[in-house]
This record gives structure tokens, sequence and C-alpha cells, in this order.
């Protein structure tokens, strides 16, 4: 029987109850993880924990508090002793949280950081306290989930993009550190794009359109499609296992060609 690719590791993600987050949990605990699961939305979370059975366990952590993560970490050092992989996917854009206009000219200061508290803040939390952990469990792999949006500007989401690219910039200092220092731990960050999750919902609607608005995005995307929450997932695995073993402060961008040239759709020969 071939050995699965994260046996016997032990794997924390953040905002795991749905989207990127409960794609990379599934996957993670079907290639033989321990999973813990951590969200706000305890039903969800508790769901995803009962759909994927085994050792696999719910924690409520809101990742902006300190407090949050202290007890998390703690909680996971009773029940298994280690942390092998920790995946700080949680993040939210501000739109669709209400936070108001995200623009730079109308953001207000209270929703910049509300934004950053909860995707940039949480990343160095979840880092800070995963490497004490992850030294003593004799080898680490964090994977920090930025956007393509922390590479380009996004005039809309101003504090998305800037929260999107601390990410990924405190992901290579992580790796360089966690390399100074001599520990066995990789640090590596993702940058999705187009991905049809939950925070797309807002957008696309549940209406007759939605099939139409799914197919004008896809328009601009040199692979003519939308990627799914699996796609990212795949990628998670693959920095989580072995095989990514020589990888530490590198980024994997998973867009479906957008950032390989400009914003248009590259004609067709003849067009």
């Amino acid at each position: 029987m071939t050995k699965r690719r994260v046996e016997g590791k032990v794997a924390l993600v953040t905002g795991a109850a749905k989207g990127i987050g409960r794609a990379a949990a599934l996957l993670l605990a079907k290639e033989g993880a321990h999973v813990i699961v951590t969200d706000i939305d305890d039903a969800a979370g508790r769901a995803l924990v009962k759909e994927i059975g085994g050792k696999s366990i719910y924690l409520h952590l809101d990742v902006q508090y300190e407090r949050e993560w202290k007890e998390a970490i703690q909680a996971i050092l009773k029940q298994f002793e280690k942390l092998h992989i920790l995946v700080n996917n949680a993040g939210v854009t501000g739109l669709e949280e209400g936070f108001g206009p995200q623009d730079p000219e109308h953001a207000s200061l209270e929703s910049w950081q509300r934004v950053h508290a909860i995707n940039s803040d949480s990343v160095f939390l979840g880092c800070k306290y995963a490497i004490p952990v992850m030294k003593k469990s004799g080898s680490g792999s964090i994977i920090n989930i930025s956007s393509r949006s922390g590479l380009v500007g996004i005039p809309g989401a101003a504090a998305y993009a800037s929260s999107k690219a601390a990410i990924r910039n405190h992901t290579k200092t992580v790796a360089l550190y966690c390399c100074q220092q001599g520990y066995p731990i990789r640090c590596n960050s993702i940058h999705p794009a187009a991905i049809l999750t939950p925070l797309w919902e807002p957008m696309l609607g549940t209406g007759s359109d939605r099939d139409q608005k799914i197919a004008e995005i896809a328009k601009d995307i040199p692979m003519k499609k939308m990627g799914l929450p699996e796609d990212v997932a795949n990628a998670v695995l693959f920095l989580a296992s072995d095989e990514s073993s020589y990888m530490t402060g590198t980024e994997l961008i998973i867009d479906g060609g957008i950032l390989a040239g400009s914003a248009a759709s590259p004609k067709k020969a003849g067009e």
C-alpha cells in the first residue's frame, strides 16, 4: 500500500469552514494528516470535522486575537503534542463583510485596520506561535495564503491588497529566519486568483445570469476558466509534503495565467 503524502502529520488550517480552507483540510486529511479545523463558523467547522472523521478536531479560532491563538496551540499540544503543518488561510476582503468603501480615498482607517488584523496580523500570530512547536516537532511547513492581489494593486480593495502583500513579504522573512536559526521549518506563500470560492458570491449571485457572469470573468483569463478551491488545495498539499523539502521563502501563483502577461487575454494566431 502506497504511503499517503502527509501520513501522520498534524496540520492546523485556519478559515477551514469553507472555500480554499475547506478544500485544503479535506485533502490533507485524505493524504493522512490529523487535521485541526479552525474557524469562527462553529457549525460549519464541526460539520467538516464530522465529514473528515478520524482524529480531526474543531477549534474555534478568531485569528485576529493573540489570546485565541495561544489557546488553540495549547489545545493542540494537549491532544497531539506536535504540529507539523500550518495553513494560514483565513481572510476577508472587507467588501462582503460590510466594512464600507475599500478604495484608498474613501476607506476608513477603522476598516483598513480591521482587514489587516484579520488578514496579516493573523499570519504574524500564526507563524509566531507555530514556530516554537514545530521546531520541537522535528519538522514544519508553514503555508500562507496570499493572493494575486498581493502582487498587483487593487483600486477597489486597498486594504485587502496591502494585507496580502504583507503576507507575501512576511513569508520570506519567516523562511529566512528559520534558516538562520537552523530550524527545520519551511515557509512559503500561495497566490490564488479567480478561484470560485464564497468570496465571489456577492458578485455572482444566485440568479439566472450567474453562469453568464462566470463566463464573463473567464473571458479575461488566459485559460478561459475560473479555478476551483481544489486547485489551491493541491498546492497546499505539495508544500505541506516532503516533496517540496527544498522550497522555502518562495511563492506559487495559481491564476490560470493571469499574471503571465498583460491584463488582456492573448489573441489567437490570425486574430
